[in-house]
């Protein structure tokens, strides 16, 4: 780990932040990092508890003059995305993040960052350390599995916090004040094929696209970014019906909250079209890239023609229907807000495409603030499916959080940011899926708002922290612990 990490200042919020980043933390796999979470809370002498689905639980009693104030909830998810580029060797599961400084700028080297939602932990991990921060009575909530199903907050119960304020740290804009959030469903489709014996003669081809930007499938997905397996799908689908190419396998995008960047195919040809295949495929490229010059420029798609062609393939038919299937299938915006300039009301991501040996499976992310709308663009999805065949099933729904804006600590950060920036926050609904909407469930008494640092590029290799920005959050954060309300 380098120094330089270290050496930034805040000090003590950075140095947290690289412990934390030498553990490995995928989602679903959170074993060592919550019980690097539950060593850290014992051996501060502070109340540390694990519930039965595995969040972490320190308390910290308040400053002495601060015991009147209202018991506030610090929250963060102890996950991370994990997406690496094609050319970069690491193992997740077991090495830490390699992290350098570009200028105002910390990343790693050729992996997501994990500063969603490292910061806040860190951030929540030095106030739990401090011997001279003033705060109000304290509980520190570090939740499991966020970014793949967030089963940490569905399965927090009611009972286990006393606060009556949480903060929860993880949005990505530090001059916005989150109030609200969309909710999501996850829409898998399945469905079985009997593979045919690729024709004899036949040549084989290696179709792989990748140079896209990927990132957040809530945060980003309103800026026209390409997605690799629509885009794959697209050349298939014209190659199907110009040459009558068959597919022999799709592996395609990687996780369900992340646009996908790269997706590789291959395929058979007649040989009757080997001549032409090529050029006639390389028009429908440059297309594709004109279309995407702006939102893509690192955006490419090489053929390479395989020494042995694949023996097995997806039968015509079957092809027919499932290039048609995900043509149809909506991929980004589905509806707007009507209530909030500007925010994505609904979306998909068409996340993760595998295909071969005779089975397919296709994984969307489906999301949006209101609960209806989430499950029209789901039927939408169904139903495309379904036409060719698909099993289709909705699993790990989540609800969203509807904004409280007569929320008494949204006054005070308002407050406070306006103090110390001379400017006034934007409060503002986001697409992602924060974890405060099903947290409320159980606790719906509970004030809350969502804030964070400038983070760029989540759940993408491209994935980088503002310095400058984290120390202006940091600086926040202590103010509003002290300016806490008393209680009722």
């Amino acid at each position: 780990m380098s120094q330089e990490i270290r050496n930034l200042e805040p000090k003590e919020l950075w140095n947290k932040f690289a412990d934390l980043n030498a553990v490995p933390r995928p989602s679903k796999k959170e074993e060592r990092v919550i019980a690097f979470m539950m060593n850290f809370g014992q051996a501060l002498g502070l109340e540390t508890l694990k519930d039965e689905v595995g969040n972490v639980i320190i308390k910290k009693a308040a400053t002495p003059g601060m015991e009147n104030r209202k018991t506030i909830v610090l929250q963060s998810h102890l996950d991370m995305v994990h997406q690496k580029n094609n050319d970069t060797v690491f193992d997740f599961d077991n090495q830490g993040i390699e992290m350098y400084v570009d200028q105002d700028w910390v990343r790693a080297k050729g992996t997501t960052l994990g500063a969603d939602n490292g910061i806040g932990v860190a951030t929540i991990m030095a106030i739990l350390e401090s011997k001279t921060i003033e705060h109000p009575a304290i509980e520190a909530l570090f939740t499991i599995d966020e970014e793949t199903g967030m089963t940490g907050a569905l399965g927090l119960k009611g009972g286990l916090l006393e606060g009556q304020i949480l903060l929860n740290l993880d949005t990505e804009e530090d001059d916005e004040i989150d109030i609200g959030c969309a909710g999501g469903v996850d829409v898998t489709a399945t469905a079985e094929y009997d593979e045919e014996d690729a024709p004899a003669h036949a040549i084989g081809y290696q179709i792989t696209v990748k140079g896209l930007h990927g990132g957040h499938s809530g945060m980003d997905i309103h800026k026209g970014l390409g997605n690799a397996n629509k885009i794959m799908n697209r050349l298939l689908f014209d190659a199907f019906d110009d040459f009558g190419l068959q597919i022999a396998q799709i592996k395609g995008g990687s996780l369900r909250n992340a646009i996908p960047r790269e997706s590789v195919a291959q395929v058979i040809i007649a040989e009757m079209y080997d001549e032409v295949f090529e050029f006639e495929m390389l028009q429908i490229v440059n297309e594709i890239k004109a279309e995407f010059a702006s939102t893509e420029p690192n955006l490419e798609v090489v053929f390479e023609r395989l020494e042995q062609a694949p023996k097995k393939v997806m039968p015509s038919m079957a092809q027919y229907f499932f290039v048609r299937s995900m043509y149809t299938a909506h991929n980004g915006v589905y509806r707007m807000s009507a209530d909030f300039d500007g925010l994505v009301e609904t979306s998909n991501n068409i996340a993760k495409v595998t295909l071969g040996e005779g089975k397919l499976v296709v994984q969307c992310l489906t999301r949006s603030s209101v609960e209806t709308s989430k499950f029209d663009c789901a039927n939408s999805l169904r139903a495309a499916f379904e036409l060719m065949g698909c099993e289709v099933e909705f699993s790990g729904s989540y609800p969203g959080w509807t904004p409280n804006p007569n929320s008494e600590i949204l006054e005070i950060v308002k407050s406070i940011y306006e103090k110390q920036n001379g400017s006034q926050a934007d409060v503002v609904a986001c697409h992602a899926g924060l974890e405060c909407g099903i947290l409320g469930t159980n606790y719906p008494e509970m004030d809350m708002i969502s804030f964070g640092p400038t983070i760029r590029g989540a759940h993408s290799p491209q994935e980088r922290c503002s310095i400058s920005s984290v120390n202006k959050f940091w600086k926040q954060v202590i103010e509003i612990l002290k300016n806490i309300p008393v209680k009722a």
